[in-house]
């Protein structure tokens, strides 16, 4: 699948960003991914709200072969395919997909970066706290030494 025709087929949805995204593209609204175009399917986000009606179409979640094992991905299932000839229909599951992923943006958590940050200014402060006595009394002669 092109861009042309990602734009195309969600065009009754509305206006939709397409990027590169591994081996295929990531489609995304309002700043929101959910859809991805990978290796000639078409995957769109899915929660525990939307799986059913994935599981009722006959659909399964993208997965992919490592050496080792098949790794399932269970938020994102495969557009039935009978919706790419229904415009209107593919545009309430694609809305819907979206709604899964704006649940999903929500539940995410902070970001690590912040508590690292946080972590590191905690640490600087322990390190003062703990300096050893006799650091302190050799601090307090030189200050001594030097405003006399």
């Amino acid at each position: 699948m092109d861009r042309d025709f990602l734009i195309d087929l969600f065009a009754d949805f509305g206006p939709v960003t397409i990027r590169r995204m591994f081996s295929g593209y990531g489609i995304s609204a309002d700043g929101t991914n959910f859809a991805l175009s990978l290796r000639g399917g078409l995957y769109l986000r899915a929660d525990e709200a939307s799986i059913p009606r994935f599981e009722a179409e006959g659909s399964k979640p993208f997965s992919y072969q490592t050496r080792a094992k098949t790794v399932t991905v269970n938020s994102y299932w495969q557009l039935p395919a009978r919706l790419f000839d229904d415009s209107e229909e593919l545009a309430d599951w694609a809305r819907t997909a979206l709604a899964a992923a704006q649940r999903a943006a929500l539940r995410k958590r902070p970001k690590v970066r912040k508590a690292k940050k946080a972590a590191a200014k905690k640490t600087a402060s322990n390190v003062k706290a703990t300096r050893k006595p006799a650091a302190r009394k050799k601090k307090k002669r030189l200050r001594e030494k030097s405003s006399s």
